[in-house]
């Protein structure tokens, strides 16, 4: 097997949930975090093929992302990014596309928040660049970078103390050296630092702006226009559902239209506190600057998360990009013959029924709002992880969406091709099932691969999973039974035109699914026609009501390319067609013969009683009787073998046990053998061999080691350990190619530390013969 033929297909990871955990570089490229990763995306780039690569490094999960603009005959891009670890590192990517990280910080205390990075094209020349980060330490720090290394300049501490969850930093005046440094977060106010100068910067306070009645998660600094004289305009948005925008403007008069009272806003009735026109005075290099407030932005139904301002907001008319808690992003701009700030372009989901909100508990909304660096696209983060994207067509007039990228929000704890290979579904932490398939537009065209479905939508995180033929599945979860569900002919048909993934059983599919509004189990359904009106229930009355904002319609997935977000969420369910009962705890892990009769099982357990394997037979769906046993701890991997004569188990009591199949009831298995020593420590994976001949497996664990073992042709000898493959971090996964290749067994081993090694291995001495670690992508 040639290392230079192995390369990366397909990457799917889901964003962080946080403001800051973003940015859209001048480059094209889009930056987020992704546990403790940062995912690049080229949103523009050719193909949608998603992900192009993850930069590892932090330790936590990062929550703050920021490119460095790029300076005069730059080619190299800088990224700056900040995690709960308390490092911020720093990030060259060349041209070619390869990324390094080039220097770590320890500055911070707790976990960095936000990043915010002085933005000037006038000093082209300048060598140092400035930036401030803001951290669950209660304090601002700012620092200077020359392109080699960064240097701290300066700490401060906000007082009265808050955690700052948002800062913006920006010259005062367009030409001059001062400096203003915005800071806000688990206060309801702004508060103001004035520096005045740029070179040696030291930032005193010289106002706190009041007004906001919720913690402020997004400030924003823009020039009014490309004059030189232009006033600056800040935007913060708060938990309060309101933006503000607050005026900086040069001399000791006030702007006009406070002057005059000509704010609309002034005296018209609003929520919350009346707006103030008082004036904040500043004082920077001898001139003297003024900041009022200038207008409430009202529209949000729930949290605002972030304010964008538009990059080409100077050269034009300013506009902000606002998104919300309430499943919406808003385009707001003033109107120009009143002068009032309005919603001119409102995009998301934008449904009749009404959740519980944040405050009651609700995690939804969109978290974070890009613009491009042309201000024709604009990307959103929402609740699942995924990056809904949309395009200004200047033709229609409006913004189209196109196919952003999603992915699991926590950790993967499970992956199951169908028996046929033509479609992978991953379980995750984060209660869902995701079915991801090839992109088949043209001969001619990449194949690309992207979410195709979400089968299952849980209330449990999920631990396992495993294919029951091409059209249905079985998982476990955190609770004592498993779900087996079968594909709906809607998903079936989607995977058809847009996979070419034939099923010859589809009429007889169930048409849909969807969920109970107070249930766990999908419930086969019916679509309905597009023109029909579905009534709200009542579900307190009714348990089985159905959520009108769910229903399948007739037409839901009948398009020609992957689902939008919204469609996965809502319209690619897969009904649960079994339950099957008999664990007592929660279940960890479960296996499927390769004839596709029987379903293996095990569940957390910390005693012989309930360390059992439970078999259950899929015609019936009744338990076969008595359950296996041989483990007294959790058993961690159940596998058969590729005739399905043996059933392998492995277990944190770091024994594994090999079961035999009756030959007169082909539904009953019988301990074999097993080796309570088998690992010094808890073996947390295990995989045959692909022979029917020979009795080979492997088996993973915490030790550092990989075992390959063997049943010697003598049956008095039973079966012993041939090989050991030592590793240097604790071996998490591991599994057997298919097929032999050419006299080897393929061997890929994963470990804690997320290094993947493939070893070819002789299928007759099972000695190691070559072997390669993958390069990280």
């Amino acid at each position: 097997m040639d290392e230079s033929r192995i390369r990366i297909e397909y990457l799917s990871a889901g964003a962080n949930r946080h403001t800051a955990v973003a940015d859209w570089s001048e480059d094209g490229v889009v930056a987020f975090g992704a546990d403790s990763n940062i995912a690049l995306w080229k949103p523009h780039g050719g193909s949608p093929r998603g992900i192009i690569s993850l930069l590892s490094g932090h330790k936590e999960v990062v929550k703050a992302v920021k490119f460095f603009p790029k300076l005069e005959g730059e080619t190299t891009t800088y990224l700056l990014s900040g995690a709960d670890d308390q490092c911020l590192k720093i990030w060259a990517l060349s041209a070619d596309g390869a990324a390094s990280c080039i220097q770590t910080v320890q500055g911070h205390t707790a976990a960095i928040n936000c990043i915010a990075i002085l933005s000037d094209r006038g000093q082209s020349g300048a060598k140092s660049r400035l930036f401030a980060t803001g951290a669950a330490d209660a304090t601002i720090k700012v620092w200077s970078f020359d392109g080699d290394e960064t240097r701290l300049l300066q700490t401060i501490k906000p007082s009265p103390k808050f955690f700052p969850l948002s800062i913006a930093l920006s010259k005062l005046y367009q030409d001059d050296e001062a400096l203003v440094l915005a800071t806000a977060g688990t206060k309801d106010i702004v508060q103001i630092f004035i520096a005045h100068s740029a070179t040696n910067p030291d930032f005193q306070r010289q106002a706190t702006l009041s007004g906001h009645e919720g913690w402020i998660r997004s400030l924003d600094f823009t020039w009014e226009s490309s004059s030189p004289g232009s006033d600056l305009l800040l935007a913060s948005a708060s938990q309060d559902k309101y933006i503000r925008l607050w005026r900086f403007h040069q001399g000791k008069e006030l702007p006009a239209a406070i002057v005059d009272g000509a704010d609309p806003s002034t005296g018209a009735f609003l929520p919350g506190k009346s707006p103030s026109n008082k004036a904040y005075r500043l004082k920077a290099v001898e001139k003297d600057f003024s900041i009022t407030f200038e207008a409430l932005l009202l529209g949000h139904d729930d949290w605002i998360y972030s304010a964008k301002w538009y990059p080409g907001s100077a050269a034009g008319k300013p506009q902000l990009l606002s998104t919300s808690a309430d499943n919406t992003l808003a385009i707001w701009e003033a109107d120009p013959a009143s002068g009032i700030w309005v919603t001119v372009v409102r995009l998301g989901e934008i449904s009749r029924e009404k959740g519980a909100t944040t405050a009651t508990g609700s995690t939804g909304g969109f978290w974070t709002g890009l613009w491009s660096p042309d201000g024709n696209s604009m990307v959103c983060l929402g609740r699942t992880g995924s990056w809904r994207m949309w395009d200004y067509s200047k033709e229609q007039d409006k913004w189209i969406p196109h196919i952003g990228i999603s992915g699991h929000t926590r950790a993967v704890t499970g992956i199951a091709w169908s028996k046929n290979g033509d479609y992978l579904l991953s379980t995750s932490a984060d209660q869902t099932t995701r079915l991801h398939a090839t992109w088949n537009r043209n001969s001619d065209e990449v194949k690309t691969w992207h979410e195709m479905a979400r089968p299952q939508i849980h209330g449990y995180d999920l631990n396992c999973i495993d294919s029951l033929g091409n059209s249905q599945f079985v998982s476990g979860a955190d609770e004592k039974l498993m779900r087996v569900f079968d594909e709906p002919k809607a998903v079936a048909k989607l995977l058809n035109r847009l996979c070419g993934i034939g099923d010859e059983h589809i009429d007889t599919m169930p048409d849909a699914a969807n969920m109970p509004v107070l249930g766990l189990s999908n419930k086969a359904i019916e679509a309905v026609d597009d023109d029909l009106e579905v009534q709200a229930a009542n579900p307190e009355a009714d348990r089985q009501a159905l959520d009108p904002g769910s229903t399948v319609r007739k037409s839901a997935l009948d398009f020609d390319h992957p689902p939008f977000e919204d469609s996965l969420s809502r319209h690619t369910l897969w009904p649960e067609v079994e339950k099957l009962y008999g664990h007592g705890y929660e279940i960890s892990c479960l296996a499927v013969s390769h004839d596709g009769t029987l379903i293996a099982s095990a569940c957390k357990a910390s005693s012989i009683n309930h360390a059992v394997i439970r078999l259950f037979e899929t015609e019936k769906w009744t338990e076969v009787k008595p359950p296996l046993t041989a483990h007294s701890l959790t058993t961690t991997r159940l596998r058969f073998s590729p005739d399905d004569r043996y059933l392998l188990s492995v277990g944190r009591d770091r024994q594994w046990a090999v079961f035999e199949r009756d030959s007169d009831n082909r539904s009953n298995y019988k301990l074999l053998q097993s080796n309570p020593k088998g690992h010094l420590r808890m073996i947390l994976d295990a995989a045959w061999a692909p022979s029917t001949d020979l009795l080979v497996f492997a088996t993973a664990g915490r030790d550092k080691q990989v075992k390959i073992w063997r049943k010697a042709s003598d049956d008095a000898a039973g079966i012993s350990c041939a090989t050991t493959i030592p590793e240097t971090h604790p071996v998490t996964a591991i599994d057997f190619l298919h097929r032999d290749s050419h006299g080897s067994f393929v061997l890929a081993v994963g470990t804690e530390a997320g290094k993947i090694s493939i070893y070819l291995i002789d299928s007759t001495s099972l000695n190691v013969s070559s072997s390669f670690t993958l390069r990280p992508e």
